[in-house]
């Protein structure tokens, strides 16, 4: 992790910004592109409250007498996620013309494994929430009370920011990721146990202070803060808290008696057990408050029998016209590149409304996908087939959670016969290389998105290299230009070339095919980052980043609840090397700012955020997408005597303290209110205690590490060292 506005990354179903531990992966990887959301009160009779028993997806005794064949991949592939995938548990369902026709589990639950997991274990199910969101969004359309194209002023007035262009963002532009707005806005979103809605609750204030990155409209980048603001949407409309509504006019209907929302304050008992890689034991349940981006728990059978809503079966919770609507192509823009096999092509609240390899088979597939810190799903939907596949796991990745999706509707489409054979898996080949002209040398250069920067090389022989300023000791990635024009991987399973759009902007274009062994193959087609240009700066200017340099800034002012206690202590400030006026991908405009300009459709130029320093009592502070962190310069050790006390001071920031080699080893006791929290941290950042988790009486201080204490402000810890 590496920051709360990296958390939106999380959020993303898609590709690449999420590693198989739960945590964020480098950005810096992301070029690979490897594999990898008037007022008016609905009467009750707007939508039935119950739909028919036999409607609910219970699987029939024909349907339990057929796919055999099927069961037993689903199996074997669930088996090879938590055995050789990071996965702790998973589970799966397959619904064929509304019945339940596979459905398992797999792996792990409670540490102690006295706890079976069961078709009714309950998962966060992360960005799937977003479908939701629209499915409500769309039911308001139905009633003639949204208008898709109407602007979201006319519906949220006090809805404003700093750039006058808000006033043209659409329902449409919030549902299809084509707001312009920066990304997310996670204030105390992510807690442990906590279901409090300061995120939601502060949105549009947050808001009030933002200025857009792009025209509204312009492209589509996965935007998590456009799904929280199509939430506040349908509370304003339907006069009903999100919740509430979801539960009246979605959930009871469709009989999904496993979904809920962090409001429902669920039984923690029916929760999958979620772990940490470098934390003993098992966590306390997460929740996620931003409920309409990301925020909703459910099981693998309740949303096989959400994705009825998709294959035209139940008109009476959503149209047939809403439900095509929500399937159409609302991607393609100027900025978009051309179509290839890809795996992020955006409908609304969709990641794909054309997956592959289901285009293979000319057959139509919606997927969403979703990933919170420490939860994964995928829900993959096959309409005119009548079909669909969910998989929720506890660890893993949205991802790998797809892929087995595909993987086994494709094993039942065969063993239904519909489809005769599986098709091979696709590669670009291999290309004979030709003289380069000399003119493709002028793509050489730094490129960025979001987090990131890499730098490409391309040589007079037609030889490209990329390498990663944030990981100058990973290997480069080469790529050697061939006779279409484009530099090829050596496998044959990635091409890339240069593109310049109409706004000047130069984009690195990758289409690539990824294969997971025994869980099958994705397609990307995506913009993966653009050419940024260096800038001279003032030398009191470049004075003043100088000094910050591989300074560490660590967080002050998440809730103590937070879990960025356990995976975020501190980000590291570097200033670019390579790309002269440039910290990552955000270009200094001054000696206490920085700006992110990114306009990369897709995923990686979401979740833009500068970097603003500020200076109180002679501290200097960083103000980063909402987050505050304090300049590791104010941090000192902490001076363990027999008994000592901490206050949170008036501010409500945290307390750090380094850990010296005279401290170090020394056992203490803290005692604290129950509104507060402390942690430790090791030399290299890694969390070894959490008070919100528990579990000791006593913790050991290590040397070289740091602690933090958590609370209100005036909040007192006594630290006895023992």
């Amino acid at each position: 992790m590496k920051s709360r506005w990296i958390m939106g990354a999380v959020l993303c179903s898609c590709l690449l910004l999420t590693s198989c531990d739960g945590n964020i992966a480098p950005a810096e990887t992301q070029h690979t592109a490897v594999v990898r959301n008037t007022s008016g009160v609905i009467e009750p009779s707007a939508v039935p409250t119950t739909v028919p028993t036999a409607a609910m997806g219970s699987p029939t005794n024909e349907a339990l007498n057929s796919f055999e064949v099927t069961r037993q991949d689903a199996k074997e592939k669930a088996d090879l996620l938590t055995n050789s995938y990071g996965t702790n548990s998973v589970q799966y369902v397959i619904i064929d013309h509304g019945d339940i026709v596979v459905s398992g589990q797999s792996g792990k639950n409670d540490k102690e494994r006295q706890k079976p997991l069961t078709k009714d274990t309950m998962y966060g199910i992360g960005s799937i929430s977003k479908v939701f969101t629209t499915v409500a969004v769309m039911q308001l359309v139905d009633q003639g009370k949204i208008d898709l194209d109407t602007p979201v002023v006319q519906y949220i007035s006090e809805f404003t920011m700093k750039d006058e262009r808000y006033k043209q963002i659409t329902p449409r532009m919030l549902l299809n990721h084509s707001s312009g707005l920066n990304g997310s806005s996670f204030t105390d979103a992510f807690l442990f146990e906590d279901n409090d809605t300061y995120a939601h609750d502060t949105l549009l204030k947050q808001l009030a202070g933002q200025t857009l990155k792009a025209d509204p409209g312009a492209y589509s980048v996965y935007c998590n803060d456009g799904f929280t603001l199509a939430q506040i949407l349908v509370e304003r409309v339907s006069g009903m808290d999100f919740t509430s509504y979801i539960h009246r006019f979605i959930t009871e209907p469709l009989g999904m008696a496993n979904t809920e929302t962090p409001l429902d304050s669920p039984n923690n008992a029916k929760m999958a057990g979620i772990y940490y890689p470098s934390y003993i034991g098992q966590l306390p349940n997460e929740t996620l408050n931003t409920i309409g981006t990301g925020g909703i728990y459910s099981t693998a059978e309740d949303l096989a029998r959400f994705s009825r809503i998709f294959t035209g079966e139940l008109g009476e919770v959503l149209s047939g016209k809403s439900a095509t609507a929500m399937a159409q192509d609302e991607y393609k823009t100027p900025l978009w590149p051309d179509d290839a096999d890809s795996s992020i092509t955006y409908g609304l609240g969709w990641d794909s409304v054309n997956l592959y390899p289901f285009s293979e088979y000319g057959m139509k597939a919606l997927t969403k996908g979703g990933d919170t810190l420490f939860y994964h799903a995928a829900l993959v939907v096959l309409p005119e087939q009548d079909m669909a596949a969910a998989v929720v796991t506890s660890g893993g990745s949205s991802t790998n959670d797809e892929l087995l999706a595909n993987e086994i509707l494709l094993q039942a489409l065969k063993e239904k016969g519909t489809i005769a054979e599986f098709k091979s898996e696709k590669s670009y080949g291999s290309s004979d290389e030709v003289d380069m002209p000399e003119s493709v040398l002028k793509y050489s250069g730094i490129y960025g998105a979001t987090g990131t920067t890499m730098n490409i090389d391309i040589t007079k022989g037609g030889d490209m290299f990329i390498t990663s300023e944030q990981s100058p000791d990973s290997p480069s990635q080469i790529y050697m230009y061939s006779v279409d024009g484009t530099f090829r991987s050596a496998d044959g399973n990635a091409i890339i070339s240069f593109v310049t759009k109409g706004n000047g902007h130069t984009y690195l274009w990758m289409r690539q095919y990824a294969s997971l062994p025994g869980l099958g193959q994705m397609a990307v087609s995506l913009y993966q980052a653009e050419k940024l240009q260096p800038q001279n700066l003032s030398i009191k200017t470049k004075e003043a980043w100088i000094r910050r340099d591989g300074k560490k800034y660590y967080l002050l002012n998440e809730k103590y609840t937070s879990i960025a206690y356990l995976v975020l202590k501190s980000i590291q400030l570097n200033v670019s090397k390579q790309l002269p006026g440039y910290a990552l991908d955000k270009r200094i405009i001054g000696p206490n700012k920085a700006v992110s300009e990114l306009q990369i459709p897709g995923v990686n130029g979401r979740d833009l955020t500068g970097y603003t320093f500020f200076t109180q009592d002679g501290v200097e502070y960083l103000e980063l997408g909402g987050s505050i962190f304090v300049n590791e310069d104010a941090v000192k050790p902490i001076d363990v005597a027999k008994k000592s006390i901490v206050t949170i001071p008036m501010s409500g920031y945290a307390k750090w303290f380094t850990i010296s080699d005279k401290d170090g080893g020394k056992t203490v006791k803290v005692g604290m209110p129950l509104n507060a929290s402390f942690a430790v941290y090791d030399e290299k950042g890694t969390c070894t205690y959490f008070s919100v988790i528990g579990g000791k009486e006593q913790v050991v201080l290590p040397a070289g590490g740091s602690i933090v204490f958590v609370g209100d402000a005036g909040t007192k810890f006594e630290i006895s060292a023992q």
